[in-house]
């Protein structure tokens, strides 16, 4: 315990190590001298124009070039400061964006779940059914899942249900096929045991099968939930309308760097956390002999 304690703490120290180095470099690549300055400031004078034509608000159009920390600190705090603002369809805060996109990750991914545990238990309780599935699941997994959306764009004909079919469909395949490897691979001896005992397939499957083959069923929700949130923010900046991936592409629009750089850092700290979020059930549920 103490081991695992002192590789925390200095695994943490190197951690903070490499962030400060991180933050150094940005300051020095973004200090500008007078040459960039001037530069600059043109691109200032450009970007002003293009809000004014825009009817954006001149106020929000930082300097340009690359943006400086205390540019993206300024950014930051007015987006965690007010982050349940709503001005109109093209101006919300990022709280209401990240709930938008994080709604749909989760119908997607529920609808998924609803799918590939029940057909990944029948699968692998069945090596017929894991022969006979297995050519469509190979054809089927490898294809991208932004290539479903102009399909699902004409039949469904709304783009936030295409956006949960596309989240469904990414997340299906890595949770079938966890769910199936992990039913076909529980221990022969307790199934042995349970038909010794004359247990029901009912309770056999949620009594025997399940807890052994739990940890590789979370394995495979975890590698789905990464994949959708993945997705989500592509899809996203296709159809529109809102969400943290529509977010990105709409302060691209706008010529907001630092708005662009602090999304991608929202996204990448929502998906970390989510990720955690089933480790720890993923652990919960792990058996350790």
């Amino acid at each position: 315990m103490a081991f695992k304690a002192s590789l925390n703490f200095r695994a943490g120290v190197v951690s903070a190590c490499i962030f400060l180095s991180i933050l150094g470099l940005w300051h020095l690549a973004t200090s500008s001298g007078s040459a960039s300055l001037a530069a600059a400031t043109q691109q200032t004078a450009e970007q002003l124009e293009y809000a004014k034509m825009m009817g954006k608000d001149t106020a929000a159009t930082k300097s340009s070039g690359f943006p400086t920390l205390a540019q993206m600190g300024e950014t930051a705090w007015g987006h965690v400061s007010n982050p349940f603002y709503d001005n109109g369809p093209n101006d919300k805060g990022i709280a209401i964006q990240i709930g938008h996109s994080l709604l749909r990750v989760g119908l997607g991914f529920g609808l998924a779940c609803l799918v590939a545990i029940p057909l990944g238990f029948v699968i692998g309780m069945s090596p017929l059914l894991r022969k006979a599935f297995d050519p469509f699941i190979q054809v089927l997994k490898p294809i991208s899942p932004l290539a479903w959306m102009p399909l699902a764009l004409y039949t469904i004909k709304d783009s936030t249900t295409s956006g949960i079919f596309v989240i469904f469909i990414c997340s299906l395949w890595p949770m079938l096929t966890n769910t199936a490897f992990g039913v076909a691979s529980v221990k022969r001896e307790w199934l042995n045991v349970a038909l010794t005992l004359e247990v029901n397939p009912l309770r056999k499957a949620f009594l025997v099968i399940l807890p052994a083959a739990a940890p590789t069923i979370l394995t495979g929700m975890r590698i789905s939930m990464g994949i959708a949130w993945l997705v989500i923010v592509a899809a996203e900046m296709l159809v529109g309308g809102t969400g943290i991936g529509y977010f990105v592409w709409n302060e691209w629009n706008n010529l907001s760097l630092t708005n662009v750089i602090f999304a991608i850092l929202v996204i990448g700290v929502v998906g970390m956390l989510l990720d955690l979020a089933f480790g720890q059930l993923q652990k919960a549920v792990t058996y350790v002999e």
